[in-house]
């Protein structure tokens, strides 16, 4: 089993996810709402991986990848919606130590989730075999 924590704001979002991983059988899952619950969680429930979005209230993705690679370094995939600002703070999170990267099509909330469903599985089962 893979120990997935999924750190998004938009309970939409984070249902989709959840329901994308379980539908594979080998995760085990839980969810944050912002970036403190995420850091909490990683000391906590002590992820394999991270998906990570990066505009969330109380505390950023950038914030929170930050402290979740001091405290407690885990393979992290960010998963954020692809706008200028965006793609800014991917360059941002790759630097802090982030493995990858995979945009939300359409925007913050994204209802098309399967146009990504396919990369974004290979992207998180790689960063779970990721040595950091």
């Amino acid at each position: 089993m893979i120990k997935l924590l999924i750190v998004d704001d938009s309970a939409l979002m984070r249902r989709q996810l959840t329901l994308l991983f379980q539908a594979e059988g080998d995760f085990e899952i839980r969810q944050a709402r912002n970036g403190q619950e995420a850091v909490d969680e990683n000391r906590q429930f002590q992820p394999d991986v991270v998906t990570l979005d990066i505009n969330m209230p109380e505390m950023d993705g950038i914030t929170a990848l930050s402290l979740i690679m001091t405290e407690r370094p885990v393979p992290v995939v960010m998963v954020s919606s692809l706008t200028e600002k965006g793609a800014l703070a991917t360059f941002e999170a790759l630097n802090l130590g982030a493995v990858d990267y995979v945009a939300k099509p359409g925007g913050t909330i994204s209802l098309t989730l399967d146009q990504v469903a396919p990369d974004l599985l290979a992207k998180v089962r790689a960063a779970a075999r990721a040595k950091l």
